[in-house]
């Protein structure tokens, strides 16, 4: 093996040979697209085939062929006692060495993983023989070009061993790298929507804290970093409506859409989840510097799939989202234009059976063409924390202070409804309005989540 291995950082593809952190050993960063995808759309949809029935066939098919449990490192053999712990520990050094090969293959990795029964040591020591059953097995897994060679140049023993000084404070210079932690797949705490698409990341670094953090009512944000003030201020409305909620607010730490939903969250005492595209080593962009911090310091998790010193680099931002849209039963598209990385978020909602939801904006922003391509293809129009929790189908009670407002035909609109639904017609004739001014302040209603429609009817919303 070469001098350079066990780094925990990525360098510039394999060029710091001899640094404490070092760089990845040949790593093809720049890749090839993600999970094997076109246009950069990592995964596939659900990932299926996980029955332990098929996967047991797989293994056994493995098993009648030669150096399947091949290692390079030899297994101690202790008591039972001690072995939990060394297991243990065994088995992080795997997963972190795992996180510094084929960081641009998601899809091949996990698949790789689930091949062998979700055994990352396998994973982590198979052969090129190994890789051909597990492509015949899936029908096509596409070994990335330079896997064995970044394999072979990462030693589990001093990767962990770096990232363990590094996460203690103990390497100069390095403050980010203080308190970084690692979650892998076999965690209890492992999110289960992450197990549920295709290309799981075997293993996350993150900082923060779980404490609190709910990952059962989780609702993704993600839009324009250039975002309009009005979508901003339209994101802080409904965001500031799931206050008192147990509800996680999800993003991508990006400027614009992201910046305002993590802010809007923390400032109405909701826990976030920031998925970065980069590695802990870059606050990106600086300017989140202030809620990279307030996260950190009990706001939430920030999570990220990559070794501490990868920079953020452009194919990693359209990665990064198909964790943004995995850890969320939904996701709300501020602002995007048609070609954008919100786009891209939407298409991963869908492939990964998600809700995928739209906040309207002024048709003659370029800003919102992205929106209304989305809305006429089926996603749910959004205005209200109210129409995300009816879309998402979960019964939570949402007060809403646009109710104290009201006066005049609204106030009437809203006491006529109040113990029955009627139709437009008989509101009409009970309150003794023009259909016209009827229908201008019924929108008005619904836009502020007051009431809500349903064959031809209207009724308070609950």
């Amino acid at each position: 093996m070469s001098d350079n291995r066990g780094n925990i950082g990525r360098g510039s593809r394999g060029d710091a040979a001899g640094s404490t952190l070092g760089g990845i050993s040949g790593t093809s960063a720049a890749g090839t697209g993600i999970s094997g995808n076109t246009a950069g759309a990592p995964g596939t949809g659900i990932s299926t085939g996980r029955s332990s029935g098929k996967l047991t066939q797989g293994k056994l098919a493995l098993n009648e062929k030669e150096g399947v449990n091949s290692s390079r490192t030899s297994t101690p053999g202790n008591s039972d006692f001690d072995n939990f712990g060394a297991d243990k520990l065994r088995e992080e050094k795997f997963f972190l060495a795992m996180s510094n090969v084929s960081i641009a293959n998601p899809l091949f990795k996990s698949r790789l993983f689930e091949y062998f029964d979700f055994d990352i040591e396998k994973t982590f020591n198979c052969t090129k023989e190994d890789i051909k059953l597990a492509d015949e097995y899936w029908g096509g897994i596409s070994c990335p070009r330079d896997f064995f060679k970044e394999r072979d140049n990462t030693d589990p023993d001093k990767f962990y061993e770096n990232f363990t000084k590094l996460s203690a404070g103990e390497i100069q210079g390095e403050n980010l790298g203080k308190g970084i932690k690692i979650l892998t797949y076999n965690d209890p705490k492992y999110p289960e929507m992450l197990k549920g698409i295709a290309d799981f990341p075997l293993m996350l670094y993150y900082k923060g804290d779980f404490n609190n953090v709910n990952f059962d009512k989780t609702v993704a944000f993600v839009g324009s970093r250039r975002a309009s003030t009005y979508a901003k201020e339209i994101l802080g409305k409904i965001v500031s409506e799931f206050k008192g909620l147990d509800i996680t607010i999800v993003s991508g730490l990006a400027e614009g859409i992201d910046a305002k939903s993590h802010s809007s969250a923390l400032e109405y005492s909701l826990k976030t989840i920031g998925v970065i595209g980069s590695g802990f080593k870059f606050q990106y962009p600086s300017t989140n510097k202030k809620l990279y911090e307030e996260i950190e310091a009990g706001g939430g998790i920030i999570f990220s799939e990559y070794p501490y010193e990868m920079p953020p680099m452009p194919h990693q931002f359209p990665q990064r989202n198909r964790i943004v849209t995995g850890l969320s039963f939904g996701t709300v598209v501020g602002e995007a234009r048609m070609k954008s990385g919100a786009m891209i978020s939407g298409k991963l909602t869908l492939e990964q059976g998600r809700e995928l939801m739209c906040i309207p904006g002024l048709i003659s922003n370029p800003n919102t063409e992205g929106v209304y391509h989305l809305l006429k293809n089926g996603a749910s129009m959004v205005t209200t924390a109210a129409d995300i929790l009816d879309a998402l189908g979960w019964d939570i009670q949402v007060e809403n202070p646009e109710k104290e407002k009201l006066k005049g035909v609204e106030k009437q609109i809203y006491e006529a409804i109040s113990t029955e639904a009627r139709t437009m017609e008989e509101l009409a004739l009970v309150l003794n309005i023009d259909i016209n001014d009827l229908m201008v302040n019924l929108t008005s209603m619904e836009l502020k989540g007051l009431i809500k429609q349903s064959a031809g009817s209207y009724f308070i919303r609950g």
